[in-house]
């Protein structure tokens, strides 16, 4: 098709979205480039150095919030969201309740999302150039400088929740967000109004507190950040609070009244995989580093790496010594950590020996 006038440009917007759907999202929308109400508060969170040692955040600067900066001639943003729940897993709310079974933050119990969205993101810009023949684009899935939940905030698909994730009315937050930067001049969406009005569940609810006014997150307290992207060793006075959260963290969510109308995912890559909804911490904890391997590739947890797997699994394995009165199980989660007390990792080997001091 050739684009020629608003009309064919109206008409592509809507062969777009309806390709999409046809690729798996639930919903896409299109946003301007306008950033610039965000940038302020991007470069404050920087400035209070809330990012943590997510060096990546600040060496970007201002390309996060200036999508023509980071790739020359875009005018437009395909914003696209993909439901994630996984059908059949066990709630979260029950293994937190567990403290000897790993709580694993729901989007990560199955395949990589980045493979997942951006081969059908990639897909979905193949349709648009059989389509409308070559044009500029570039596809991203929380793999650049993006600034995911303003673009999608912009694009209608939601609204910047408290706890900072996007929120929608009918699919709540446990939804992937993926972009498609490009230089078609098409039609833009409206934003949606929020609605979280004065409920503040995901604020009381967060275990460390990280998220220190309504959208303000302090990611050097961030279970998820703790657990995920921090390298190093995990904060002594944080330990405790992590209780079994070894990857990633949904608390904030999980309380999220929105949540109800939460969608479980119909993608067969999403699916739990190794029984990682209701594993034990012991269990997890025996897996070599080949097993480690083998079992979670094609893993997001993979990305960690073995080290920091088994850093997160010892402080659980601690926090469960801590509060388990059953002594058989106390035996078994001891038996874990000491089989790991002189591991080669200095890292491992701090937290290990953290978890033994009961």
């Amino acid at each position: 098709m050739e684009i020629s006038g608003d009309n064919d440009l109206d008409a592509l917007a809507h062969d777009i979205k309806q390709w999409a759907r046809e690729l798996g999202f639930q919903q896409t929308g299109i946003a301007d480039c306008d950033l610039s109400a965000a940038e302020p508060r991007l470069l404050a969170w920087l400035e209070k150095g809330w990012h943590g040692d997510m060096d990546y955040m600040a060496r970007h600067g201002t390309a996060r919030s200036r999508p023509y900066a980071l790739v020359p001639g875009t005018l437009r943003v395909i914003s696209a969201r993909m439901d994630y729940l996984p059908d059949g897993a066990r709630k979260i709310e029950e293994v937190l309740g567990e403290p000897g079974r790993a709580a694993i933050a729901r989007y990560a119990l199955g395949r990589d999302y980045h493979k997942v969205l951006r081969s059908r993101l990639q897909q979905l810009a193949d349709r648009i150039t059989t389509a409308v023949g070559e044009f500029q684009y570039r596809v991203f899935t929380d793999s650049a400088p993006v600034m995911e939940v303003e673009l999608a905030t912009k694009a209608g698909i939601g609204w910047r929740g408290k706890h900072t994730l996007l929120l929608n009315r009918e699919a709540g937050s446990y939804f992937f967000l993926g972009d498609i930067y490009t230089d078609l001049p098409l039609p833009v969406d409206k934003p949606q109004v929020e609605h979280c009005g004065t409920c503040s569940k995901c604020i009381s609810v967060c275990p460390t507190q990280a998220i220190v006014a309504p959208y303000q997150l302090d990611a050097r307290r961030c279970i998820s950040y703790l657990t995920i992207e921090h390298k190093g060793t995990i904060p002594e006075a944080l330990r405790p609070l992590i209780g079994n959260r070894v990857y990633g963290c949904d608390d904030c969510q999980m309380v999220c009244p929105w949540n109800r109308f939460a969608q479980t995912s119909k993608e067969l890559d999403f699916a739990v995989r190794n029984g990682l909804d209701n594993a034990t911490l012991a269990e997890l904890f025996a897996w070599s580093e080949n097993e480690f391997k083998d079992k979670l590739a094609g893993s997001a947890i993979r990305r960690i790496g073995y080290e920091r797997w088994l850093r997160n699994l010892a402080v659980g394995l601690g926090n469960a010594l801590r509060v388990l009165g059953d002594e058989a199980q106390r035996r078994v989660i001891r038996d874990s950590l000491l089989a790991k007390a002189d591991h080669q990792s200095a890292l491992v080997r701090e937290h290990v020996a953290w978890g033994l001091r009961t």
